[in-house]
This record gives structure tokens, C-alpha cells and sequence, in this order.
């Protein structure tokens, strides 16, 4: 099992920034890709972004590229999402995912995560 908890989360004015975090325990060797997604209310959990444990290959969805950068520290076992020039549409839980997949394209599916945090609460005020 690998557990994922997130941090980072709270309220910041259009334009702010702000860092999540996610912190991974577990047989953490046993997943090669992680993700950060979101839900706001009422709608489905989208994707944000991925990154591999592997190498620094990154791709984001294109409501946030430009803005947000996912990054992780292998020594840590900690991936990061920096999120700047935020909008009062990034509101939303933000979610870390793990994957057990080893794929050479991206995975941007709920479906492709194995593992999931617990989310934690971004608002931000227009």
C-alpha cells in the first residue's frame, strides 16, 4: 500500500500563489507515476498535472500550463505543486494520485491512479 497525504492547501487572493505538497509512504517503489487533480464543487475531478519518479518528464492540462509546475524530491518521497497567478476557478480540493502503471505516455485518467490522498481545500477570492 502506499499512502499519500497532502498539504498546502487554504485561501490566497486572484494572482497568488501557493505550494502543495504530497507526501508519500509506503511501498512507494511500486508507483512510477504521481498526479495532482482536483473537484471543484458540483463537477468531476479533473486532472492537473503528472510527473514520473523516474525522470522529469511533466505534463499539465492546459487550463493551468504556464501557471502551475509539478516537481518532486525522490529523497523525500514528496511531490509538489507550485501554483502561481491563480484564478477563482482553481477553487477546488486538490488531490494527489500514485500510479502503478508503467506507460511511456502521460496518464491523465482518474482511472490510470491506484492511490489517492485525502485532498485538501484551495480557495481563491476574486
Amino acid at each position: 500500500q502506499v499512502q499519500l497525504v497532502e498539504s498546502g492547501g487554504g485561501l490566497v487572493q486572484a494572482g497568488g500563489s501557493l505550494r502543495l505538497s504530497c507526501a508519500a509512504s509506503g511501498r512507494t517503489f511500486s508507483t512510477s507515476i504521481m498526479g495532482w487533480f482536483r473537484q471543484a464543487p458540483g463537477k468531476e475531478r479533473e486532472f492537473v498535472a503528472t510527473i514520473r519518479w523516474s525522470g522529469r518528464s511533466t505534463y499539465y492540462a492546459d487550463s493551468v500550463k504556464g501557471r502551475f509546475t509539478i516537481s518532486r524530491d525522490n529523497a523525500k518521497n514528496t511531490v509538489y505543486l507550485q501554483m502561481n497567478s491563480l484564478k477563482s476557478e482553481d477553487t477546488a480540493v486538490y488531490y494527489c494520485a500514485a500510479s502503478r502503471t508503467v506507460s511511456l505516455d502521460f496518464i491523465t485518467g482518474v482511472s490510470g491512479y491506484d492511490y489517492w490522498g485525502q485532498g485538501t481545500q484551495v480557495t481563491v477570492s476574486s
